[in-house]
């Protein structure tokens, strides 16, 4: 769905996560209790993908929390992302809550480093919205390999999931560019 012509976007500090964004990120991530390791190269994570706790420590293997405090531990995280992202932009910098919700969804897949040297970051510095989308389809690797691959026409069991998530995000953003 397209913006409606007056519809003007919001400066970043003063949008957060949308609950229906923070839902569907959580529903991406899935839900486990107990550490695992999503991908073939990727660290452990808990809960709805959490790699880390709030304190900064990092999940180790053996970790086991419920279900009560995954929803905590995510929101918390999700909170300090929305920061350090508002951060990472100049101050009049100025997004769609959908585009937001996009961008806060690949925060969370692919941390706030990788997000603070990204092109998306530049580009929406610089008022390059549609740039900024286009950007988000140069992220497909996890470990190192390319998740679009193809194997014997199908898609890959390492980590194709992500890739999708990825074309999910370009699409979300195209469609409220004017």
């Amino acid at each position: 769905m397209k913006p409606a012509q007056n519809k003007a976007r919001s400066l970043v500090a003063a949008l957060t996560l949308s609950a229906a964004a923070f839902g569907a990120w959580q529903v991406n991530e899935g839900w486990t209790g107990n550490a695992v390791i999503p991908t073939k190269g990727d660290v452990p994570t808990i809960g709805h993908g959490s790699t880390r706790y709030e304190d900064g420590s990092r999940v180790k293997m053996g970790d086991v929390i419920t279900r009560q405090r995954a929803a905590v531990l995510a929101r918390n995280l999700i909170s300090a992302d929305e920061r350090a992202f508002a951060a990472s932009l100049p101050a009049g910098a100025a997004l769609y809550q959908e585009e937001f919700d996009v961008y806060m969804d690949f925060v969370g897949q692919y941390g706030v480093g990788n997000w603070r040297s990204s092109s998306m970051r530049t580009n929406i510095a610089a008022g390059r919205y549609v740039a900024a989308c286009q950007s988000l389809l140069m992220y497909r690797k996890a470990a190192g390999y390319d998740c679009s691959t193809l194997v014997d026409g199908k898609p890959n069991q390492r980590c194709y999931g992500s890739w999708l998530r990825q074309l999910e995000r370009h699409r979300k953003c195209m469609a409220v560019q004017s």
